[in-house]
């Protein structure tokens, strides 16, 4: 079967807020998300930050008026799709605070738990498996998701590049936020959201972060990827 003959849901319009909305990562998925016409919430701990990143955002190619917005990450949970794009380090703490208004949204992991060295990138072990994981630990009562993992802060971020060929593997025990997620992704010029199995394969998915980080290293490229034969 094509991949075109799969059905996926209709997501035009769906807000999407964004936790880790001012750095690189939230930044550059929430203006592609919003020059596809999704109005996006900028999460962030300090409120008067996440509202300079969304004037910023605001002010970019192909964006229109209104769509874009900051607020604490509270603020950003009332969206219909949240985005976890914090930093490893804070992710557990953070998420821990909003399980009360982070219940029954679609959750988007898309946190990629990396360690650095002399050597380069390389994965961390995390004791419920991966980021993805941890995130349904704590989130009990949210239908989470992992996606995004694989895709340039650079390229996101850069308004002259208007197609992002790559494939967005989507991963998620429930299989309608996963095909949401999807169909969220190909929204975005160029790109196709891909479902690449159940939460208990994340790990994978998010440690291969680190083989584009040296493939990038070596080939000063943004590389991203590319699923065949669907």
């Amino acid at each position: 079967m094509a991949f075109e003959d799969v059905s996926l849901p209709d997501v035009t319009g769906l807000s999407v807020g964004i936790l880790g909305g001012t750095g690189a990562q939230g930044k550059g998925l929430g203006y592609r998300l919003a020059r596809a016409g999704h109005p996006v919430v900028i999460g962030s701990r300090d409120a008067a930050r996440a509202r300079d990143t969304a004037r910023t955002l605001a002010a970019m190619p192909r964006v229109e008026d209104g769509l874009v917005s900051g607020a604490d990450n509270v603020g950003a949970c009332a969206a219909d799709v949240v985005i976890v794009a914090v930093p490893w380090a804070g992710h557990a703490d953070l998420l821990a605070e909003l399980a009360e208004p982070l219940s029954g949204r679609i959750v988007v992991d898309c946190v990629n738990p990396l360690g650095f060295d002399k050597q380069g990138a390389f994965p961390l072990s995390v004791p419920e498996g991966s980021a993805a994981q941890q995130t349904a630990r704590l989130l009990p009562e949210s239908r989470v998701t992992a996606a995004f993992h694989h895709v340039s802060a650079v390229l996101l971020s850069d308004p002259t590049i208007d197609l992002l060929a790559t494939d967005i593997l989507v991963l998620g025990d429930d299989r309608k936020a996963a095909a949401t997620v999807q169909a969220l992704a190909t929204r975005i010029e160029g790109m196709r959201g891909v479902f690449a199995g159940r939460l208990r394969n994340a790990h994978q998915v998010e440690a291969m972060t680190a083989n584009l980080i040296a493939i990038n290293r070596r080939y000063k490229a943004h590389v991203g990827i590319r699923v065949t034969d669907i």
